[in-house]
């Protein structure tokens, strides 16, 4: 499987993220696609092969591999790393779509570059929800599917055409649960990340609106306070407590 669009999204969403997203991106391309690419995929690249019971009964192996697991785990780590970069798309289309909205109206916003406000908030808003809600559902697959994150030496199958209970084996079971660990681990700081980064944006942006409209409530009541003294001043003037110099003079 070819992995340079993941690699591509990433890298563009990057300029667009805080630190604590750049350290999730950090995490992503690095601990979990490259561990993924380099070292996982040939671990249970073999697993249905070497998977073995004790009994050559026909088709009893097939049942009993497919009864423990349903679906891969390198399978089902491959569709959760596609799943929680993907709603870094939605950043990028909208990034696109700002940008060839002001090639059409020939204007270009005052913006420093990787800006994120508006609109564009709202989506980097949406995408870091979306991709911590990807890792939860992720995590409770692969609890549910396999019982637990631990995977067994020996796995007791009676299903049919199995003639009776039989022992099966699992290759490699110790390094596939490390390696189990790792993604379990990687997911759950991503999570973090991911959280920390919405609370951090959330409340930076709540912050400068509240700073903002204050700025205005106090210019509003400063420029209130000058009405009131010209307003003053005009109608003392128009009752002659300032009479005009002017008449004074010989």
């Amino acid at each position: 499987m070819s992995w340079g669009f993941l690699r591509d999204l990433l890298s563009g969403v990057n300029k667009y993220s805080t630190g604590v997203g750049r350290i999730w991106v950090a995490i992503v391309f690095m601990f979990r696609l490259l561990v993924y690419v380099a070292a996982a995929e040939n671990i249970w690249k073999y697993e249905h092969d070497e998977f073995e019971c004790n009994i050559k009964q026909p088709g009893c192996e097939n049942v009993c591999f497919d009864h423990f697991f349903p679906v891969s785990h390198i399978g089902l780590w491959a569709l959760q790393l596609i799943m929680v970069s993907t709603p870094s798309l939605l950043v990028v289309f909208h990034v696109a779509y700002r940008e060839n909205r002001e090639k059409c109206h020939n204007k270009k916003l005052d913006r420093k570059p990787g800006e994120i406000d508006g609109g564009l908030l709202c989506t980097y808003l949406i995408s870091l929800i979306l991709k911590t809600g990807f890792e939860i559902i992720f995590l409770v697959l692969f609890y549910k599917l396999y019982n637990g994150f631990k995977i067994p030496h020996l796995v007791k199958c009676d299903i049919r055409p199995c003639p009776s209970t039989v022992d099966c084996y699992i290759s490699k079971p110790t390094e596939k649960m490390i390696f189990l660990y790792f993604l379990v681990a990687t997911s759950c700081l991503c999570i973090i990340l991911n959280l920390s980064e919405l609370s951090y944006l959330i409340f930076k942006y709540s912050l400068k609106c509240y700073l903002k409209r204050n700025m205005k409530k106090q210019q509003g009541s400063k420029s209130n306070c000058r009405k009131s003294e010209i307003t003053g001043y005009n109608r003392a003037e128009a009752a002659g407590r300032f009479p005009d110099s002017s008449s004074s003079l010989p």
